[in-house]
């Protein structure tokens, strides 16, 4: 591109002069008309292309695709594409919770407050969520960690599930979603190079936020299998077994449990969380517990039990040592908020040196986005006991966790009536996994195209019943196995007719190819 501006010409001459360049070597070295692109395939960093992230994947980008297609008039198997690939409860039909829509609706226009059809205690949290920002706006930046206020509210919230142990605001650290304080820890605990380049140990199968994260960080994936003939249990001999075998390759630091599980949907018993902490205190390592559905619970005899409150009650032996991150969010629950990205991280026994590390990490991306905090607020400081919107509010938060409760119970049920799939019991978050038999022949055509067998099943699926499903290959399964991850977040009724049409096809499926 030529130098049109005359100053930046002159400047450039000067110093062309200084360095003993002519004028006409400058010239031909100002316009480079075929010069081929600075980043390519060859120069981008290298770890981006090892990321893959399957509930994104190409599946849903061809489910798009269908849905503009009959937009435009094509003409289809199907007349809608049923997405039960990812837990969006929004998109799925589920509606607000009136009281965080009521708050939020205050906070981005306060000339609300002088309406009166809103309640006095949404208007009394917006103001106090007002007062905390800066200028009264949401608008505005807030500190890198979070609203003060807000995280008072979540130690206080954490106190009242775990009994009453404390929660220290300066350990809470507000985040965009619960994504993005996992990849944050993960960033600071991941270093070295070859034999010596961090490792972490992830759930099989597990969601592909940890893969990703892996993968484009560098890090080495640490793999441990869950048991799906015990209902998707975690086995310490299992873990064990993992990592010794991988410290012969890396240096595992770290270990991930998601529970309520996805996309397996088990919960944890207490023994077996005493049983993960045990072996993360022998084995020095940092626990990372994700427990964004932890109010997720549907199966008779399952309870949420999160990490702390079982750390703190095993003792001083282990409440002092072992270095724990947990995390929340606002997009799953009973909120299903998940465009406002509101999440939280508590830290316990963080290194001191290392905090303020992570505050300056925190710090480079300002801070997270202040509507998705407002909300975590409510969300963890919700109507109380005499307040004006606490029946409605009841009402509503347990409907939506009653009508959850009943679709788990309908998908497991109607997944096992339908021969060659097996679901265990959808104990807790929002998605079942079950197993499929795929026949030998359909293998075969799937590794000839070079795609994983229950990708190729899927894609069938998707063309022609419009059913929207993801791989258990985009999860990572053991060898041989073949599964779905299937939400169950569809209306009833919507639920109903994906499960009749995906026994149909798996019926004509297996015809076809046995």
């Amino acid at each position: 591109m030529f130098l049109k501006n005359t100053a930046a010409r002159n400047f450039c001459a000067l110093s062309a002069v200084r360095c003993g360049i002519t004028e006409k070597k400058m010239t031909e070295n100002c316009v480079t008309p075929h010069r081929g692109k600075v980043l390519t395939m060859d120069t981008m960093n290298p770890n981006i292309k090892r990321v893959e992230y399957a509930v994104r994947g190409p599946i849903v980008q061809r489910a798009v695709e269908l849905e503009r297609e009959l937009r435009e008039g094509a003409k289809k198997p199907f007349s809608e594409v049923i997405k039960a690939n990812i837990g969006d409860a929004h998109a799925m039909g589920q509606k607000p919770i009136t009281f965080l829509r009521q708050v939020l609706a205050l906070c981005s226009y306060p000339d609300l407050l002088n309406e009166d059809h809103f309640p006095d205690d949404a208007k009394l949290r917006a103001r106090r969520i007002l007062q905390a920002c800066g200028g009264g706006s949401i608008g505005a930046y807030s500190m890198s960690q979070g609203l003060e206020c807000v995280r008072q509210d979540v130690a206080r919230y954490i106190e009242r599930r775990d009994g009453g142990i404390r929660s220290d605001p300066s350990n809470i650290y507000l985040s965009t979603g619960a994504s993005d304080a996992i990849v944050t820890m993960l960033k600071l605990l991941v270093s070295g190079e070859g034999s010596t380049r961090t490792g972490v140990m992830i759930s099989i199968p597990q969601y592909p936020l940890y893969s990703a994260a892996l993968a484009e960080l560098g890090a080495v994936q640490i793999n441990y299998y869950l048991n799906e003939e015990q209902c998707w249990s975690l086995d310490v001999s299992e873990l064990r077994q993992a990592l010794t075998a991988a410290r012969k390759h890396c240096r595992p630091r770290a270990l991930c449990i998601i529970n309520p599980g996805n996309p397996t949907g088990q919960v944890q018993s207490k023994k077996c969380i005493e049983d993960v902490i045990r072996f993360a205190a022998e084995e020095r390592l940092f626990l990372m517990a994700d427990e964004v559905y932890q109010d997720n619970i549907y199966a008779e005899g399952c309870k949420f039990h999160s990490f702390k409150k079982v750390l703190f009650e095993m003792g001083p032996e282990f409440s002092n040592t072992v270095e724990l991150a947990s995390f929340h969010s606002t997009s799953k629950c009973y909120m299903g908020e998940c465009g406002f990205r509101g999440g939280y991280m508590e830290v316990i026994n963080l290194d001191p040196a290392v905090k303020a590390q992570l505050l300056k990490l925190v710090s480079v991306r300002l801070c997270p986005p202040v509507p998705g905090q407002a909300l975590m607020d409510l969300v963890v400081n919700p109507p109380q006991e005499g307040e004006p919107s606490h029946p409605q509010f009841i009402k509503e938060r347990t409907a939506v966790l009653s009508s959850l409760a009943e679709r788990a119970r309908l998908v497991e049920q109607l997944l096992n009536s339908i021969p060659g799939i097996s679901c265990n019991p959808v104990q807790g978050a929002m998605y079942s996994f079950p197993r499929i038999n795929i026949p030998e022949r359909a293998i075969k055509e799937a590794q000839a195209m070079g795609q994983a067998p229950d990708m190729f099943y899927c894609l069938r699926l998707l063309e022609e019943t419009g059913i929207c499903l993801v791989p258990g290959s985009g999860f990572g399964q053991k060898d041989g196995t073949y599964h779905f991850r299937m939400t169950i977040l569809p209306p009833t009724e919507k639920l109903e007719v994906l499960l009749s049409k995906l026994k149909e096809f798996h019926q004509r499926f297996t015809r076809e190819y046995s």
